[in-house]
């Protein structure tokens, strides 16, 4: 997985997609060109079946900045649930991520900001400090940050100009100090912020074993 510290290379890896990823933070990917690196964007191979899978898969690889061995514990941890549909608890586990809930309350413009947050321990849950991006956190969950950090800009400047609205699953109330954010429901697979093909991810691993 390339390191996704610079701009140029998240536009690069959205143009290549064709998708606007928000957790890779600013918007614009594909305002200048909406096709993928090339001459023109033209492909003279028909993309294969394989490559469909393998797309989409990215997509959600990118999207929540994770590794691909990451994303496959994840792949195997949901096929063991008790759902008929693991793409299903694939979703919730990756949108319930702190480093994620972070990002989609606001308080960050994308996940790797959150992420850095998080690990700096300026992120509590319930009011207790959790520094573990990759935390669970469920329904009726409080998030919060410390008094250091509402006054930082990376919130400062989320807050005035948030990446995306409010998930569905997502509440946020204000307080003294700065928003306080809550989980309401369990996400569901609407809520993933980008266009995504659920079968072709499943197809990518359905010879993942659980």
């Amino acid at each position: 997985m390339p390191k996704l510290g610079k701009l140029k290379t998240r536009f690069k890896i959205q143009r290549a997609l064709n998708v606007e990823l928000p957790g890779l933070g600013k918007p614009g990917a594909l305002e200048r060109r909406a096709y993928p690196p090339g001459q023109h964007g033209f492909r003279r191979r028909k993309i294969s079946e394989y490559a469909l899978r393998l797309r989409e898969k990215q997509k959600v690889m990118f999207h929540y900045c994770l590794r691909e061995e990451q994303l496959r514990r994840f792949v195997i941890k949901a096929k063991r649930g008790k759902s008929s549909n693991w793409m299903n608890t694939l979703v919730q586990d990756l949108e319930l991520r702190l480093d994620n809930l972070v990002f989609r309350l606001g308080f960050a413009s994308s996940i790797l900001a959150s992420r850095q947050m998080v690990r700096h321990g300026k992120v509590k849950v319930n009011g207790k400090t959790v520094d573990i991006p990759s935390y669970i956190t469920k329904p009726k969950d409080k998030i919060t940050l410390t008094v250091e950090a509402y006054k930082g800009t990376v919130y400062l400047q989320s807050k005035q100009n948030p990446r995306l609205p409010l998930a569905t699953y997502l509440s946020r109330d204000e307080s003294s100090e700065g928003d306080i954010g809550s989980i309401d429901a369990l996400p569901t697979f609407e809520d993933i912020p980008f266009s995504l093909e659920q079968n072709l991810v499943i197809e990518y691993y359905s010879k993942v074993r659980p």
